[in-house]
């Protein structure tokens, strides 16, 4: 089991213990993997536990800094500039079976929108609106964990660039999620999909899409309680119809350490090429390891490569281990740029953005800016593009 996390406010919803019998939602969580949907196909991106260290709370203080006290919890009531909100208790519909069975046409096939860690992603109709549904893997433990997290975190959290979590459903041995359906599916598969349907997402797009996910991230770290999501990835940013990015996936989030605390000790869980190195190597999970994920994301967004790729030569796999030094200057990005983007890019743009991922991949923790700054810098930088958009020219 995970670490417990009664310092949330309890919600209102039941949710099932290991053994299958209902205990009351907010009493603790374990974390486990995550997965998301894309649009028609089905993502191959799995969360890995890279190893097995003990989950328990650190810190720089004294013991007396718990993560379960009370006084420490969030604040359901505070209203944030960036445009979200805790909610003092979920407000989630409780569907029946059913209904989602019928939603999704029996979970036919040909409405799969793409699987993870916790099991597979349909696409249904209910109620005169299309929803995503996710329906646990029962043969999979780790399904159950990610389905409490989901409850307890996103059935809260209200913010444009958090995906909404519309309800849930437990009966006998079926857990599921309900979703609102993203119609643009992930923007992995707009970054690295192929095939007709799959369209090179243009310069101001890609801009777009990285203030919002960054609000969304700044929004969770900028709470009463800082919440770290853990497992920040292309495939974990959704799209809607107007390209607006959402946050998915909630599986792994944690809340942050108390005030006595500089980090959490836990379980080493994320996915390979985004987690930060410092929880990798010791298991001490910070705010900012988040950012470095972000960092990540990023450098995807500039570049168009994958952040593990086994088919690049070797010594390139990471994407992390040679592109810093490229980040730094502007002959050297312009050779790493995503080649569909053509010469349809701001190249004095790209370079600030490629600055401020170096500064998010930074190696120690203390070294990484906030996650609100980091959003400011990007809303700058969409600014003064609109503004005067320098296009990469050919005597560069």
């Amino acid at each position: 089991m995970g670490t417990c996390w009664s310092s949330l406010p309890p919600s209102n919803h039941p949710t099932p213990s290991p053994t299958g019998t209902v205990t009351p939602a907010g009493t603790c969580n374990s974390q486990t993997t995550s997965g998301s949907y894309g649009t028609s196909t089905t993502s191959t991106t799995r969360t890995t536990t890279f190893n097995s260290s003990t989950t328990t709370s650190s810190g720089s203080g004294s013991g007396s800094g718990s993560s379960n006290n009370m006084s420490s919890s969030i604040n359901s009531h505070h209203d944030y500039s960036i445009g979200g909100q805790i909610l003092p208790t979920s407000n989630l519909r409780v569907y029946t079976f059913a209904e989602l069975k019928a939603s999704t046409k029996n979970f036919k096939p040909e409405t799969l929108l793409g699987e993870g860690g916790f099991g597979k992603v349909y696409r249904g109709w209910l109620d005169g609106i299309t929803i995503a549904v996710k329906k646990l893997n029962s043969e999979g433990y780790q399904g159950l964990q990610e389905w409490q997290s989901e409850i307890h975190f996103l059935g809260r959290l209200y913010h444009p660039n958090l995906v909404k979590l519309l309800g849930y459903c437990y009966e006998d041995t079926e857990l599921l999620l309900v979703y609102e359906y993203m119609q643009k599916g992930s923007l992995e598969n707009h970054l690295f999909g192929r095939g007709a349907v799959v369209q090179p997402l243009p310069w101001e797009l890609r801009l777009k899409i990285a203030i919002g996910a960054a609000s969304g991230l700044s929004f969770l770290h900028t709470s009463d309680r800082e919440i770290i999501y853990r497992d920040f990835k292309a495939s974990n940013i959704l799209l809607d119809g107007s390209y607006n990015a959402k946050i998915s996936d909630f599986g792994l989030a944690k809340l942050g350490p108390s005030a006595s605390q500089s980090h959490l000790s836990t379980t080493v869980m994320g996915t390979p090429g985004y987690a930060a190195p410092e929880y990798m190597q010791t298991g001490h999970l910070y705010v900012k390891s988040d950012v470095y994920g972000f960092g990540v994301v990023l450098v995807e967004i500039l570049t168009g490569l994958r952040a593990i790729d086994l088919n690049r030569p070797s010594g390139y796999h990471n994407l992390t281990d040679w592109i810093k030094p490229h980040l730094q200057e502007r002959r050297k990005l312009k050779k790493i740029m995503d080649p569909q983007l053509g010469d349809k890019y701001p190249i004095k743009a790209a370079l600030t953005i490629s600055k401020l991922a170096s500064k998010c991949l930074a190696p120690e923790p203390k070294m990484r800016p906030p996650m609100k700054d980091v959003m400011e810098i990007l809303k700058g930088t969409q600014a003064s593009t609109d503004k005067t958009v320098e296009v990469r020219g050919q005597n560069e």
